[in-house]
This record gives structure tokens, C-alpha cells and sequence, in this order.
């Protein structure tokens, strides 16, 4: 790899992992913003959410602006945008104010994170180049979790809730400053032709209503009328798109790529990897505050060696893919990501440690992390034609991102069920141990999601079985 492709998968992965952090980040400070302005636990989740709902539901959108407008353009004004969100919600002096900030947060993550992944893309072609630069994304992925917890606690407790979205405005200006030094002035700027207004507004709102949905179903309830009436509307809108896209004449995603088995499956597959990874991070952190007492760092710092051997192990996957082959080691990753997550669940008890309970499986979980991830973004763009990185880039993100909004519903409702008691994202502001009744009531609903994470991560691992996904791997040098 030249230097400059060094310089340049450096400024892509981190900010990969800024906006990875930047889901976590929050989390960890809500307790401080609800004290400060007042909020309820229903708007606290809502600063959360917003970011959500917008990151999932413009990626696609944010992809196809890419190719037709120019990546590096796109992602510096992401960048920018999502700064400048950041210190409105540094300066919100209300819970209505900081919501709507984080949801323009989530635009500009969106529209960073389509145009990165389409130059990473662009930059690296397929093959053993590509695979080790998708290994350093996925280990800054794994790293930003981890990261956006550890540093909530620490912003918050020493400087205060509104430093973490400063922090923000600091580390966008810096990747900012780094692309226009970087990136050439028309970066990946590869399509020409008309814009589909009608499939984007009804992909970007079906989306969108559906991510509200899932984030609003295990508050309001999943058979509500909020939920069943946006979600309802969110599927319809999402059949309206299916039908715009044959007859539109420059199509957001044209019916051809959509039809190719390999890249369906691999989308399928990258959602079903992050519904069982990104709750599992929250659930541990939450396993370690609320059940062993950790305080709020203490927790974050539980995920460090998960993160460590991520950054261990991702280099090497583009080696295990030529060893072993493509879908033998997604395969490989998933069974890990199963056996890892079952582990966890079965280890956690009511009056366990850090080491008797976390400790092994997350080392286990830390090498799956790579593999599945790697696996997943490597078959889901073999196929891109350099006209359609922004727009592979946008599916792929999508199902991640969905995903992660999906695993985190279902798996936080799983848990609440089983504990018979509200566990909300956001709650990890106990230090002191609680008492055994509860704690064992709480491992119990812990448990009980993690299993269920475990045998989504088991359905993964069937379905890369089955077919064969198209593989050019040429040996690396």
C-alpha cells in the first residue's frame, strides 16, 4: 500500500470510527443531560434515537448524492454538517433543541459515512488490498463502541454532558481539514445523469418510519398504534419505492443490482452480524454498572480488551479469506460470533467479577467482530462497478445500521421482558451494587438477550453455508 493510500485509509477509518463513537458516546452522558434540562427517560431516549432514525434512514440516499455529486465532495460536507450540528447540541438549552440536533447529527454521519466507504471502496480494489483496508474499518468500528463509552464517562464526569458533543466539533473540523489535504479535489466523482427525487423521498421516509418504529416499540409498545401505524406506513412507503424504481429512468437502486443473489445475501447477512454485536456492547456495559457496580468508566474500560484483540485480528482477515476462502471464513465468523455470545450469556451470573464473567468470551467475540464484518462488506461489494460504490456503499451501511437499530430494540425488549422491570437505554448511571433480588433479575433479562443475540448469530452462520458467493482473491504479495 503507497503512502498516500495509507494517508487516506487513515482519515477514512477514523471517521469510521467517529461516527461509530458517536452512537456510544451519548449513552454514557444522558443521566447528566436529563439532571441538567429536565428531561424525562422518554425524551432522554430520544436524544439517542434521533441520531439513529436519521443515520439509518438517509445512508442509502447518502450514497447515490455521493456518486452523482462527487465522495470527497459529500464527505467534507458531512463532515461539516455534522460539526455544526454538534455545537448546536453543545449549546441546547432544552431536551426539543438537543433531539433535533442530534437527528442533523445523524444526517451528517449518514452523508460522511456513504461518501467514505464509496472511496474506500474506489481507492482499494478488490482483493487483498481491499480486505486488509475493510479490516482496519472494522477494527475502528469495534473500537469506536468501546471508545464512545469510556470517553462519555470521563467527558462527563470531569468537564460535563455538553463536552462530549464538543468533542465532536473538534475531531469533524480536524478529519475536514485532513480530507481537503488528502482526498484529490474530484475524488470518486463517477456518474452523471438525473437525480430519482420520487425513489428518495420514498426510500429516505420509508426508512425512516420503520427506524422509528423499531426505536419507539419497546417504549410505546410493539403492538401500539404509534408503532403499528408508523411501521405500517414505513413498509407501504418502501412498496411505493419498489414500484418507482422499474419505471424511473435513473433509478436510486436499479432493479439489476437488487437481483444479484450474492450481494442480497451478504446485505442479510451484515444486518444479521450487528443485530447481535452492537446491543452486546450496551449490554455488557450495562451488566458491569447496574449488576457488579462499576462505575460508568469502569464499564467502558471492560470492553478495552474486546477492542484490543479487534485491532489484533483484523489485519490478518484478509489472509484468512485467501487461506480459506470467502465464505468459509464468514462462516468461521459467525460460528465464533455464536459460541462468543452464548459463552457470555451463560457466564453472567448475579454476584460474579470481571474475570470470572466477561473477561474470556469478549476475547472470543473480539476475533469474530473482524471476521464478520470484514466477510460481510467484502461479498456485499465485490460486485461495484466504480459507478456503484456510493450506492453499494449506501445498501451495505443501511444493513448495518439497521441492524444495530433492530438488535438493540429487540434485544433491550427481550431483556426487559425477562427482568420484569424498565431497562432503558441510557440507564447506566448506578455505582453501587444492587441488591440480590435485582441483580439477579437483571442477569436473568441480560442472559435471556444475549441468547437471543446468539441464535440470530446461529441463523447467520447457516445462511453463509448455503451459497457461494462469487470469490476473486489473488494471492497477496
Amino acid at each position: 500500500m503507497t503512502p498516500p493510500g495509507r494517508g487516506a485509509l487513515a482519515l477514512l477509518a477514523s471517521t469510521q470510527l467517529l461516527l461509530i463513537m458517536d452512537t456510544a458516546i451519548v449513552n454514557v452522558a444522558l443521566p447528566s443531560v436529563g439532571e441538567d434540562l429536565g428531561s424525562g427517560s422518554t425524551g432522554l431516549s430520544w436524544v439517542a434515537n434521533a441520531y439513529l432514525i436519521a443515520f439509518g434512514g438517509l445512508l442509502l440516499l447518502g450514497g447515490r448524492v455521493a456518486d452523482l455529486l462527487g465522495h470527497r465532495r459529500v464527505f467534507l460536507g458531512g463532515l461539516g454538517l455534522l460539526a455544526v450540528a454538534s455545537a448546536a447540541g453543545g449549546l441546547a438549552p432544552g431536551a426539543d433543541l438537543l433531539v433535533a440536533a442530534r437527528a442533523v447529527q445523524g444526517v451528517g454521519a449518514a452523508l460522511a459515512a456513504a461518501a467514505a466507504f464509496a472511496l474506500l471502496l474506489l481507492l482499494f480494489p478488490d482483493g487483498p488490498a481491499r480486505h486488509k483496508a475493510l479490516g482496519v474499518f472494522a477494527a475502528m468500528g469495534g473500537l469506536g463502541g468501546v471508545l464512545g463509552t469510556v470517553l462519555g464517562g470521563v467527558l462527563t464526569d470531569l468537564l460535563g454532558w455538553r463536552a462530549t458533543f464538543w468533542l465532536n466539533v473538534l475531531l469533524a473540523a480536524v478529519l475536514a481539514a485532513l480530507a481537503v489535504r488528502t482526498l484529490a479535489p474530484r475524488s470518486g466523482a463517477v456518474l452523471r445523469g438525473g437525480f430519482d427525487l420520487a425513489g428518495a423521498l420514498t426510500a429516505t421516509a420509508g426508512l425512516g418510519l420503520v427506524a422509528y418504529a423499531l426505536v419507539g416499540g419497546s417504549e410505546a409498545g410493539w403492538l401500539s398504534a404509534r408503532t403499528l401505524g408508523a411501521g405500517g406506513a414505513g413498509l407501504a412507503l418502501l412498496l411505493a419505492f419498489a414500484a418507482v424504481e422499474t419505471r424511473a429512468a435513473a433509478p436510486l437502486v436499479p432493479p439489476s443490482v437488487l437481483a444479484r443473489p450474492a450481494l442480497r445475501l451478504a446485505n442479510v447477512l451484515a444486518a444479521l452480524a450487528q443485530t447481535t454485536l452492537f446491543p452486546m456492547f450496551f449490554l455488557v456495559s450495562l451488566y458491569l454498572q447496574s449488576v457488579i457496580g462499576y462505575a460508568p468508566l469502569g464499564g467502558g474500560l471492560g470492553l478495552l480488551p474486546l477492542s484490543l484483540v479487534v485491532v489484533a485480528v483484523a489485519p490478518q482477515t484478509g489472509r484468512i479469506i485467501f487461506r480459506i476462502g470467502l465464505h468459509r471464513a464468514m462462516t468461521l465468523g459467525f460460528v465464533l460470533l455464536c459460541a462468543g455470545t452464548a459463552w457470555l450469556a451463560l457466564a453472567l451470573t448475579p454476584d460474579g467479577t470481571y474475570p470470572s464473567t466477561v473477561l474470556a468470551p469478549s476475547l472470543l467475540l473480539g476475533a469474530a467482530l473482524p471476521l464478520v464484518m470484514v466477510t460481510t462488506n467484502v461479498a456485499a461489494t465485490a460486485d461495484a462497478a466504480p459507478e456503484e460504490t456510493g450506492l453499494a456503499s449506501g445498501l451495505v451501511n443501511t444493513s448495518q445500521q439497521f441492524g444495530s437499530v433492530l438488535g438493540l430494540a429487540v434485544l433491550v425488549a427481550v431483556a426487559t421482558t425477562r427482568t420484569g422491570d424498565t431497562t432503558r437505554t441510557g440507564d447506566t448511571g448506578r455505582t453501587g451494587a444492587v441488591d440480590a433480588t435485582r441483580a439477579a433479575a437483571e442477569t436473568a433479562g441480560f442472559r435471556a438477550a444475549l441468547l437471543t443475540g446468539a441464535a440470530l448469530a446461529a441463523l447467520a452462520a447457516l445462511l453463509s453455508v448455503r451459497p457461494r458467493v462469487r470469490e476473486r482473491v489473488p494471492e497477496p504479495h
